[in-house]
């Protein structure tokens, strides 16, 4: 007899099987969910689009996250904002995908004064376009800013979050751009020499500095089975049509917001509930699959549907998640109407790798569910800031630090020495380029640096190399704008 691993039929599609997944019972209680050799992983497109998330972790707050705030499902918006705009001029700004990590910075003076020009970006949620070989995967959303025929006089700085585990040592991972015609070519790869484009690899984002506008991606092919991809493992709750039932679903996809989001918004749209804060899952490239299980159910007041208790998904439904989002589901049953708690745990781990832990404790009464809170980042207020707001250091203090440090020195105390400070050690002859090497650093600390709210960073750098001892995070800003720096005199300053 073969399990029913799916909810109601009434319900959305969303929680239908996958169409190119089929279940064989290996025990009583174990499932392994395999994939013929000969599926092509095309999902369904869902309608509409999808709310977002931030560039880091979208649900740990991680120590360097200053000032967090705290979203549940009900506040997200719907999904039909894939597409932001603003308008800018001279002096420049910053446009932002609200809870994506997607953000664009517009330098101040890249577009000409007197002019002004409506800025888009958008993301592609539907089927990617860009269609991997090999052994190459999609490591980030696909983004559009435009529009294409804008020239700017300074290289704008886009940030694009990815999933990767980051390490030169097992990926090589590439930005890529579609043509008009639709072909992707390679830009760069990450950690090649080039004047034309740059790329900063963080943890969780790629910064690019680029003076075309265009769609663009990051695709990493993987060098070792140690090449790992962040996923983010979630656990949402709903009833069914029948009140003795209750459905757990468990996600896995990439560890980008953008991916997740589409999860929170379905799901919000269903009535589920998210259960547990999300947690990250560590893949690794070692084709081993990938296994959930359902533990600790309370005796004699829940059971399990038999066959269900674990399910096993294929190594290559998961390294190449991006398509759909991948889901498992669980129908659990009281034995009365009077049991009201559950609890259990969601184990998620891949074989011969890492293992995560999902604890599920909730009410079955809407009326005693606790909300389960996950993090964001705050940018989902301001899509679009212009003028001195959109940027961290005040346009006198930068002005100063541009004329200092793009001034070669004896001592070797110019912008390659404030690049060398700010963790830039590679590619440095895109920056000789330009105009104003300082200037282009400064903005690729400010496309970094947008969640900090403070200075530190930059104040230590400037310090260390002996420019300044004013303190920048102790001010105000106007106080920084009114401030005069006590630059050394044997520094000729």
């Amino acid at each position: 007899m073969q399990p029913d691993l799916t909810v109601s039929r009434t319900e959305s599609s969303l929680f239908n099987p996958l169409s190119d997944i089929k279940v064989k019972v290996q025990s009583s209680f174990v499932v392994s969910l395999g994939v013929s050799e000969r599926a092509e992983y095309h999902g369904k497109n869902h309608s509409g689009t999808f709310p977002h998330g931030n560039n880091h972790s979208f649900t740990t707050v991680h120590p360097r996250n200053k000032t967090p705030y705290i979203q549940n499902l009900s506040s997200l918006p719907t999904r039909t904002e894939l597409r932001t705009t603003g308008v800018f001029g001279h002096l420049g700004g910053r446009l932002v995908m609200p809870n994506t990590g997607v953000s664009l910075l517009i330098p101040h003076g890249a577009i000409p004064e007197e002019n002004s020009w409506e800025i888009y970006m958008s993301i592609n949620q539907g089927e990617p376009s860009l269609q991997s070989d090999g052994s190459e995967v999609l490591l980030s959303p696909e983004v559009t800013c435009g529009p294409p025929d804008m020239i700017v006089t300074t290289p704008f700085a886009l940030t694009i979050p990815h999933c990767a585990d980051v390490s030169s040592e097992h990926w090589n991972i590439h930005l890529k751009k579609r043509t008009q015609q639709g072909k992707w070519e390679e830009v760069m790869s990450v950690e090649d020499e080039s004047t034309s484009c740059y790329c900063l690899l963080d943890p969780f984002a790629c910064h690019v500095l680029l003076d075309s506008f265009g769609t663009y991606a990051l695709t990493g092919e993987p060098i070792t089975d140690c090449a790992v991809k962040q996923l983010k493992v979630a656990v949402f709750g709903c009833m069914s049509c029948n009140s003795l039932d209750y459905n757990l679903r468990v996600y896995c996809v990439d560890n980008t917001p953008c991916a997740f989001q589409e999860v929170v918004s379905d799901e919000r749209h269903q009535g589920g509930q998210l259960l547990e804060e999300p947690k990250l899952l560590h893949f690794k490239g070692n084709t081993f699959s990938l296994q959930i299980s359902v533990l600790d159910i309370p005796p004699f007041l829940w059971r399990i549907k038999p066959f269900t208790a674990c399910q096993e998904v294929p190594f290559s439904r998961v390294w190449c998640s991006n398509r759909q989002p991948l889901h498992c589901a669980f129908s659990l049953e009281r034995y009365t109407p009077t049991t009201t708690q559950l609890s259990c745990k969601i184990c998620i781990r891949q074989l011969k790798g890492h293992e995560q832990i999902l604890q599920v404790q909730t009410s079955i009464l809407e009326s005693e569910r606790e909300t389960i809170t996950f993090f964001a980042q705050e940018d989902s207020t301001y899509p679009a800031q212009t003028g001195p707001k959109a940027f961290k250091i005040p346009y006198s203090i930068r002005q100063r630090i541009c004329a200092t440090f793009d001034t070669p020195n004896a001592k070797g105390k110019d912008w390659q020495m404030l690049a060398q400070k700010n963790s830039i050690n590679r590619n440095l002859s895109y920056f000789a380029t330009q105009s104003s090497p300082s200037a282009v650093i400064l903005n690729l600390w400010e496309a970094r640096h947008q969640h900090d709210g403070d200075l530190d960073s930059l104040a230590c750098a400037l310090e260390e190399i002996g420019r300044t001892h004013t303190k920048l995070s102790n001010m105000t800003e106007s106080q920084l704008e009114e401030a005069d720096f006590n630059y050394s005199r044997q520094n000729g300053l």
